[in-house]
């Protein structure tokens, strides 16, 4: 029976998908690490109380980043180079999502839009990011390998999507409301594109790898257009919403190292 529990563990099983996904995901991670502490280094004088819970937001990444590089050594295994129709975080910068990478890359301090751009779409990704380790974590908390990690990550990606609530409450206080709300639907709606032709694109070259029989590639796929329907006509609106969590200053502290977890 096809189902995403058996989906993942026919790809954790096998070195080359295992391969591909660990240097998939590592790769992401790393870039949102980066992302996230030229911010810090960026905010504007007004809003320095930020910049250390950037920088913890990219220290977080950074850590996953080493988590997933850490499973391949684990196996005997070295990352391979991302594909570029899987990289997510690059396929949302080329649809003008959140801040460029060129713009991030100058020694220009942010403007207040420019941070509330960046939260806003920090708070869609995160949702997705959220759910997808929720979903890991349901099937591989136990696993003997995979589930310590899964766990660390899930939790972290937790806090992210609260700080992210959190910081956006706070502007939308001061008066942005209507800016955050028009930000996060734009960003939404991409975020959806983008995670559909890339989850089309995993799972191709996924089924290359592992040799998929032409009715499970197509049913696979089938299951990818049938979440993106759902989510443009109704699941998109769970990333706009904005609720304040029960965990505050979720980012308030410094980063935890991959050791100290429990």
């Amino acid at each position: 029976m096809l189902s995403t529990k058996s989906l993942f563990q026919e790809i954790l099983d096998d070195d080359e998908s295992f391969r591909l996904f660990c240097s998939i995901a590592a790769g992401g991670e790393s870039q949102g690490g980066w992302e996230n502490g030229r911010i810090a280094a960026l905010v504007p004088p007004g809003l320095r109380e930020l910049a250390p819970r950037a920088a913890r937001h990219g220290a977080d990444e950074d850590k996953h980043g080493r988590i997933f590089n850490a499973l391949l050594k684990q196996r005997g295994l070295q990352p391979v180079a991302v594909p570029y129709e899987t990289d997510y975080t690059l396929l949302l910068e080329r649809r003008g999502i959140g801040l460029a990478h060129e713009r991030l890359s100058r020694e220009e301090p942010l403007t207040e839009r420019d941070v509330i751009v960046y939260l806003a779409h920090s708070r869609v990704t995160e949702q997705r990011a959220s759910e997808q380790m929720r979903l890991l974590l349901k099937h591989f908390a136990g696993h003997p390998v995979l589930g310590r990690a899964v766990r660390m990550i899930s939790r972290d990606e937790d806090n992210h999507l609260a700080y992210c609530h959190e910081e956006l409450l706070r502007f939308a206080r001061a008066g942005h409301g209507r800016t955050i709300q028009h930000v996060l639907r734009e960003c939404a709606h991409a975020e959806i594109r983008v995670y559909r032709d890339v989850s089309l694109a995993v799972m191709s070259h996924m089924g290359r790898v592992l040799r998929w029989p032409r009715a499970k590639a197509a049913a696979v796929a089938a299951g990818i257009h049938a979440m993106y329907a759902y989510e443009r006509l109704v699941g998109w609106r769970r990333m706009v919403s904005l609720e304040q969590p029960a965990l505050r200053d979720a980012l308030g502290g410094p980063a935890v190292p991959e050791t100290e977890y429990a």
